[in-house]
């Protein structure tokens, strides 16, 4: 799963690289936690109606996707992420990815591996990054929920699909990456139905992403620097006396 990212590119580098017609000023964010405010990026007017003219908007939205038909937000899991291998036709997804498909820009993810059972170890956190730097989209859905007093709130969730190999050594999830050549046609609802953006929903290249150990203060949400990411030489476990390199031994990687 996906439940603690990073952007901390500049407004205006998030501008050039989406398309974006106008991006206010806001800060760079080291550790967004779920039910926080998330930046995504949805269609404008003009390729609403079939014109090839960027004019995508960005707009803030609640992480933790909320269904229209909900009645009570306190009843309803908190939907961070949706499956890609459901989201069509799960009731709680198939709306959004039908009419509010969005581009969730992302420096980055953080993720632990499945503790074991066998042994009482503290995960090892790690950021994920791309390997080239800069800004990748994740693909995401929105959706808008009004109260019975009529207030509404924006949310938003993430796509995840089965992790590529390089991922899976720590965890099976990842989020769906959509390439920029495929960004008009993953936002445009009116002319493409879930069915035809449902190849767009596989795992990214295996060597997009550079995995790298981090202190576990990321574990806590109060702590948002850039020191997040700073990197954590992981020491070696020593080979107890006789044992030959390989055997019995694990690696992660």
């Amino acid at each position: 799963m996906c439940g603690r990212y990073a952007l901390t590119l500049t407004p205006e580098e998030l501008k050039e690289i989406l398309g974006l017609l106008e991006l206010g000023a806001f800060p760079a964010r080291y550790n967004i936690a779920p039910t926080q405010p998330i930046l995504v990026v949805v269609s404008g007017q003009a390729q609403e109606r079939g014109s090839n003219l960027p004019d995508r908007r960005a707009v803030l939205v609640r992480w933790g996707l909320t269904p229209s038909w909900v009645k009570d937000p306190k009843e309803f899991p908190l939907l961070i992420n949706a499956r890609a291998e459901t989201a069509i036709g799960k009731a709680s997804s198939r709306a959004a990815m039908r009419h509010r498909r969005v581009l969730v820009p992302a420096s980055g993810v953080y993720e632990w591996p499945r503790p074991s059972k066998e042994r009482n170890e503290k995960p090892q956190a790690y950021w994920i990054r791309p390997r080239r730097g800069g800004v990748v989209a994740f693909a995401g859905l929105m959706e808008t929920w009004s109260s019975a007093d009529g207030s509404e709130v924006d949310t938003g969730a993430i796509l995840t699909t089965a992790a590529n190999a390089s991922i899976a050594t720590i965890h099976d999830r990842m989020p769906v990456v959509i390439k920029p050549e495929d960004f008009a046609r993953w936002l445009d609802c009116k002319s493409q139905e879930p069915r035809d953006v449902a190849d767009l929903m596989q795992p990214t290249d295996e060597d997009f992403f550079e995995a790298i150990p981090v202190a576990d203060k990321v574990n806590k949400v109060a702590n948002m620097g850039a020191d997040l990411q700073t990197p954590l030489v992981v020491e070696t476990p020593q080979k107890p006396p006789g044992k030959k390199a390989g055997d019995g031994q694990l690696s992660l990687f």
